[in-house]
């Protein structure tokens, strides 16, 4: 097979500040260009001049990374140049444009989450399972080694008998007008920060998870929610307890409670790729620290998605984990009152 050739719907920042460089790194992959969306592809009126600076962004790229200008998302998509569709628009934005780039046989490589509700997901994952394509959401960092050293840890009994999990991951307000804010763009703590802690959940409870309860806050101001906890547990009676937000001090870490001890890590969804992550193991008011090796966790979920082009049990496995992610995320709303 040659080299996988991919696309970008949008000159958004995480596409020029992470996942660009993580692909040129990848050999098996060719970048063709990014797509600036034409001015019928806005949703409602746009001044040229709003055009004139995602084009000003483009033209960044070309000259960072190569690769053409695409005048228009539908021209990506509808191109023979392009194998790959990589979709980093706010979420709202998912569900249409991934299913058009599916319907034309493009592979899809979509930022979290896949797509705003349970219903849209299951509807593109089908369509990608008739058409034989890899529908990838990015939640990179479930690849990191970290979440394989804290799960090997704690199966050896490094804290004893495992009695629960608390995770928190949130940050303080960004600008007014970023889209975490904007309800119709797909805004709010529980699609953004949120998410990364139902998918940690999913890791380390295992298939058998099922959420207990859930809690969303919101602020007038804004119209979505701003943070939210919520509990899992599995059918060991492990118990999981999440917490999100939007509008807090700098979190992003897990606390693993054991019989014998407590394993903790300050960097559990956001180790850069030259960290090394140190996980803390406190038993009788003693502390020892596992230094972990340095990884690249949006590279391993790039070479996840090369991987399952030509192996269908990891797409089946892959559709099967966005499925579940999706359920939770409307278990989430639910149990809060806000379906």
């Amino acid at each position: 097979m040659g080299k996988v050739r991919i696309g970008i719907i949008c000159p958004s920042e995480i596409a020029f500040r992470r996942f660009l460089p993580s692909l040129k790194q990848e050999k098996s992959f060719e970048y063709m260009g990014v797509a600036i969306a034409s001015k019928d592809e806005w949703d409602g009126d746009v001044e040229d001049s709003v055009i004139q600076k995602e084009r000003e962004k483009a033209e960044k790229f070309v000259d960072a990374y190569g690769g053409g200008i695409y005048e228009g998302y539908q021209a990506l998509i509808t191109s023979d140049d392009v194998d790959v569709i990589y979709l980093p628009l706010p979420p709202a934005l998912h569900y249409q444009w991934a299913k058009m780039a599916l319907k034309q046989g493009k592979h899809v490589f979509v930022e979290k989450p896949s797509t705003t509700s349970y219903e849209h997901s299951k509807e593109l994952i089908e369509l990608a399972k008739q058409k034989h394509l890899v529908f990838h959401e990015n939640y990179m960092f479930q690849y990191h080694s970290q979440i394989t050293a804290i799960r090997d840890e704690l199966k050896r009994g490094i804290i004893g008998k495992v009695h629960s999990y608390h995770a928190r991951f949130g940050f303080p307000m960004r600008a007014a007008n970023d889209f975490r804010y904007n309800k119709a763009l797909g805004g709010g703590a529980l699609l953004d920060a949120g998410g990364y802690v139902i998918k940690l959940a999913t890791k380390m409870l295992g298939p058998s998870i099922q959420m207990v309860s859930s809690v969303m806050k919101d602020y007038e101001t804004f119209g979505v929610d701003m943070y939210g906890a919520y509990m899992f547990k599995n059918d060991k009676n492990e118990v999981f307890v999440g917490e999100y937000g939007m509008d807090c001090e700098y979190q992003c870490c897990i606390s693993v409670w054991g019989s014998e001890g407590i394993l903790t890590s300050d960097r559990v969804f956001t180790a850069p790729d030259q960290l090394k992550p140190i996980l803390r193991v406190t038993h009788n008011n003693e502390t020892k620290e596992i230094l972990l090796p340095e990884d690249s966790h949006f590279r391993k979920s790039i070479r996840m998605f090369q991987n399952a082009i030509d192996n269908d049990r990891l797409r089946v496995r892959i559709y099967d984990e966005i499925l579940l992610q999706a359920k939770l995320v409307d278990d989430a709303r639910r149990m809060s009152g806000r379906e």
